[in-house]
């Protein structure tokens, strides 16, 4: 009280008096209201010069100078105060400070002035002690350019609300409760927040030590989607008034003045930097800006393929056991493939592909032995003609099962694991053949279909799926479901890291291999048997038993067994001939050796050999089994000259091509470089 009376000094005699008639107990017993048009004499605020210059929540004590009269104890709004501060600041430097009281008089009367008790203490708002504001604050904070009125302070006043309180009190007002956010005080009361979250430290300390998260009304936090400004807003209010809480509790907070001051002394410090970095994030924001408004696709991404191979027969005699032509030739294959994605789990893979290096097996050798995977395959032309290769959509149904649906030139290593790693690159990677490349029965389903894989744990994978050769064809004997199809089911068993095991299960219609003896690709191959070029139907059940072990970080070894028994459905006549119902037995089998990491981190050397599908029975006398057997003999050595080029020298011998005997040896020689982006 002396305290408030010495300052009270420096204020002009009468009023000084006046405030020292009024009592609080009266003032609390009976509310006044505010003069409108009572002269005010300017007051100079006590220690102008020294208090101004200290920190803003210093500014707001007890000791701050309220105004008494007779007839009004005036204080300066809080909000008011907000605008004050910066002017009282500069003020600071003048000799004089002075503030004209009546230019804090409002000229309309406050319909009713909260009264406080004598000992009443004053919180800021969403603290652990604030009282519920009474209507009278409510009709006093509505208005803030007005006077509110109070008790006359004493030695003990606590300190008024800062301005963030404040404003926290303000936008409470006439707030629902029912629609607020709850108010959480662990993390562990958000249903939908685990440990596991990669912000869960951050949230954690945010509830837990600041306490300024607030969840929705059913508990969960929904971390995952955006936020409303509002929401912002109501965060950001929510920290700020912890921190400010932290401030004023001193030496019992986290933060004190000489914590603050100390913070005020660095940004000071490093204010060059500050700029400097400040100007380096806008000029990054206006980049990102520039660059999201030109991108291609906010959820599209290109990837693409690109082989180049230089490929020739250096010595060996075709099918028909005539010189196979020398020639050297170099082409290539392009793949661009533009992957969508719409929930991040799913995949929408649009590909289109060029290539322009011809096939052997219609040029050169005549049989499908030998063929490489990244050219027109087997007895195909090439071009340089843009066409849609692979488009197909994959989602997840539930946690283990996932569908695929093939909308054209699908294939069986889209839905199932082939078991050939290190060989299985799709002609851009491992081995160089197609015979190399898989199991040959995979080739039998290709197309238009649907396709899942379901994962029973870590260790059984099952996948089925139905592929239709000319499903887009409406014509009699084509479609979906009545032309050439393919349907697969393959169990993957893992029982170990390092190993892997497939049974699989294949049944078609007028499919082949593309691989093997001519005899072993009929239908397709009547015009080599003088057969004309009609078409026979034939289904075919397929049988496929393929391994794969990873012995050690340098060796893998593998191989498959496959077996396919083809069932002629109807006869044909043709003008040199007959063929007549009947079966065939073909077999095909391989071993497999790679060498990862050889030399160097990313190469690859592999080795195969292994026998291409021989028909070993037939009960079509026109179409007679294969007599001799010829041997697959490949290598080659991927040399990894970067992340994305790669250099791919490698052989392929064939021993007895077309399964004969009487035909020498074809050595095949290839130099592939691939360019993945």
């Amino acid at each position: 009280m002396s305290k408030i009376l010495w300052k009270g000094l420096l204020v002009s005699p009468a009023v000084l008096a006046a405030s020292l008639v009024v009592s609080s107990a009266s003032l609390a017993e009976q509310p006044l209201e505010i003069a409108a048009t009572t002269p005010v004499n300017k007051l100079q605020l006590a220690g102008a010069a020294t208090e101004t210059a200290k920190p803003d929540t210093e500014a707001l004590t007890a000791d701050s100078v309220s105004l008494a009269s007779p007839q009004t104890i005036e204080t300066i709004d809080n909000t008011s105060a907000i605008e004050s501060i910066a002017p009282v600041a500069q003020q600071s430097q003048e000799p004089a400070n002075t503030v004209a009281a009546a230019d804090l008089i409002t000229t309309e009367p406050v319909a009713a002035a909260a009264v406080a008790e004598p000992n009443s203490t004053v919180l800021g708002a969403n603290t652990s002690e604030a009282k519920p504001a009474t209507d009278s604050t409510r009709a006093v904070a509505l208005q803030p350019e007005q006077i509110s009125q109070s008790t006359a302070p004493k030695a003990t006043s606590p300190a008024l609300p800062n301005a963030l309180e404040q404003i926290n009190q303000y936008s409470a007002e006439g707030t629902d409760s029912e629609n607020a956010a709850a108010q959480v005080t662990s993390v562990s009361q958000l249903s939908d927040v685990r440990p596991t979250d990669w912000a869960f430290q951050a949230l954690q300390s945010l509830v837990e030590r600041y306490g300024c998260i607030a969840g929705y009304p059913d508990g969960t936090f929904r971390g995952n989607r955006a936020m409303t400004r509002y929401e912002f807003a109501a965060g950001l209010n929510a920290c700020l008034d912890k921190v400010n809480e932290l401030i004023r509790g001193g030496s019992r907070g986290l933060a004190t003045k000489e914590d603050l001051a100390s913070v005020q002394k660095l940004q000071e410090e490093f204010a060059a930097e500050l700029a400097t970095l400040r100007g380096r994030v806008d000029a990054l924001e206006a980049r990102t800006a520039e660059l999201e408004a030109n991108q291609f696709s906010t959820t599209t991404k290109l990837n693409g393929e690109v082989i180049f191979a230089l490929t020739g027969i250096a010595r060996g005699e075709d099918a028909k056991g005539r010189d196979a032509d020398k020639t050297t030739a170099f082409g290539s294959r392009v793949r661009l493939n533009f992957d969508t994605s719409f929930t991040g789990k799913d995949l929408l893979r649009t590909r289109l592909q060029v290539l322009n290096l011809g096939s052997f097996s219609t040029n050169n050798t005549k049989t499908a032995e030998g063929e490489l995977r990244f050219n027109a395959g087997p007895f195909g032309t090439a071009s340089n003609t843009v066409g849609l290769d692979a488009l197909f959509y994959q989602f997840p149904l539930g946690k283990s099962t996932t569908v695929i649906l093939e909308a054209n030139a699908g294939a069986a290593d889209d839905f199932t694991n082939t078991v050939n790693p290190y060989f299985d690159g799709d002609g851009g990677s491992g081995a160089l053949s197609n015979f190399g490349t898989r199991n040959p029965i995979y080739y039998l389903t290709a197309g238009t279909g649907i396709a899942l894989r379901h994962q029973f744990g870590d260790k059984l994978e099952l996948s089925l799926g139905y592929l239709a050769g000319n499903a887009a064809n409406p014509t009699r004997g084509n479609g979906l479901f009545n032309g050439s199809y393919g349907g697969l089911a393959q169990l993957t068993f893992k029982p170990t890291s390092s190993m892997t095991l497939g049974l699989t299960y294949l049944n078609s219609y007028n499919f082949v291999t593309g691989t093997g003896s001519n005899a072993s690709n009929f239908p397709s191959r009547l015009g080599y048997f003088r057969l004309g070029d009609g078409t026979v139907p034939v289904s075919s059940n397929s049988y496929g038993l393929e391994a794969s072990w990873k012995v050690n970080r340098g060796l893998a070894v593998g191989g498959w067994a496959g077996y396919t028994n083809q069932r002629i459905l109807s006869n044909l006549a043709t003008p040199t001939g007959s063929v007549q119902r009947g079966d065939q037995k073909i077999w095909n089998w391989a071993v497999t050796l790679a060498f990862p990491d050889l030399l160097k981190e990313g190469n690859v050397a592999g080795f195969l050999v292994g026998m291409e599908p021989r028909v070993t029975s037939s009960t079509n006398r026109k179409l007679p089994e294969d007599k001799d057997t010829s041997l697959h003999i490949e290598g080659f050595y991927q040399f990894k000259l970067s992340d994305n080029i790669s250099i791919t020298p490698g052989l392929i011998w064939l021993t007895a091509p077309d399964h004969n005997k009487n035909n020498s040896d074809l050595l095949i020689g290839v130099v592939r470089t691939t360019f993945t982006f």
